[in-house]
């Protein structure tokens, strides 16, 4: 019978997300908490598997791996998009390849957590708390600030529109953002230079593509006051990772908050591990139960589909 792998469950949480028992006697699923990016090692381990079952982004699959995988069938990762798959290629060997929804508020939800716990020192008075401390810093208020939000599509919309609540003011900018987005929402549309300039507050909103990579540097660090603070939940290589470490270290901001990074799992080596102010969290941004049930759920649906000769999610046609 099929063999099926799921990669990259580094909580362990797939096979209590889903109700894997409900697919035929036979398709018993396998688990790989660990990350295995390099070609090799990940042909080799997939050698015997007919479905493949995948986190977003976790594991990169290039044209070669499916070239490389001749028992591969089926293919499934959560979200109907992963700019790490070669889907062309998939199809070209016949290896039918789909997805599932993908709940967008979590994100937003940790966007939100981050920008609060660090402008108001939560995990510094966490830690200072749990060695016995007592108040040693002030935090900083949000209302009356300007939050500036760098891509204003569904995610930065939502988060743009829980702002006033904060007190907020908004703007926003993104190399192709219009103003009739803007009015909808409510929302001042500037320049790129506009925005680091007087936000007290970046946010991140794009997709990684060639265009926005790199798309924040030093010029645009520089820019911002030494009070304001940036915060990435998109993608970690939209900044240039060099320019926040040099921005954070030299006082050129008073903090950022990362979720994502150029290289993941990150490093234990790696600098921002070691940057006091640096909030940090292990791309957690849509890691909730909520949906974790919803993609494990959807791909034991889509093994089924599969299994009944019409497949659910396709992606790709």
């Amino acid at each position: 019978m099929p063999k099926i792998a799921i990669l990259d469950d580094y909580a362990n949480a797939a096979l209590t997300s889903a109700d894997w028992s409900s697919l035929p006697d036979g398709f018993e699923p396998v688990v790989f908490t660990d990350n295995l990016v390099a070609v090799e090692p990940l042909v080799e381990r997939l050698q015997e598997f007919e479905i493949v079952c995948a986190m977003r982004e976790r594991t990169p699959f290039p044209g070669e791996v499916f070239r490389r995988l001749p028992n591969l069938k089926l293919f499934i990762t959560s979200g109907m998009r992963n700019n790490a798959v070669d889907f062309a290629t998939a199809k070209e060997m016949g290896v039918v390849t789909c997805g599932t929804d993908s709940p967008g508020s979590s994100t937003v939800e940790l966007t939100w957590a981050l920008i609060l716990g660090t402008m108001r020192n939560v995990a510094f008075d966490h830690l200072t708390m749990k060695q016995g401390g007592w108040q040693e810093r002030t935090g900083s208020a949000v209302s009356g600030k300007t939050l500036g939000v760098v891509g204003l599509g569904k995610l930065g919309g939502m988060v743009a529109e829980i702002a006033p609540k904060f007190g907020l003011d908004v703007i926003a900018w993104s190399p192709n953002l219009k103003q009739e987005r803007c009015d909808a929402l409510g929302v001042e549309k500037v320049s790129k230079e506009e925005l680091f300039s007087r936000a007290d507050i970046v946010t991140i909103h794009m997709i990684l593509s060639d265009r926005s990579r790199g798309l924040i540097g030093a010029e645009d660090l520089g820019r911002m006051k030494s009070s304001a603070i940036l915060v990435n939940t998109s993608r970690g290589p939209i900044v240039e990772q060099q320019a926040l470490i040099d921005a954070l270290t030299t006082g050129k901001i008073r903090a950022g908050a990362v979720d994502v990074y150029d290289q993941e799992p990150l490093p234990a080596d790696h600098p921002f591990r070691k940057i006091e102010n640096l909030l940090t969290t292990p791309h957690v941004g849509y890691v909730t139960q909520e949906s974790y049930r919803t993609f494990y759920s959807q791909m034991v649906e889509n093994i089924q589909a599969w299994i009944d000769g019409a497949p659910k999610r396709v992606i790709g046609g």
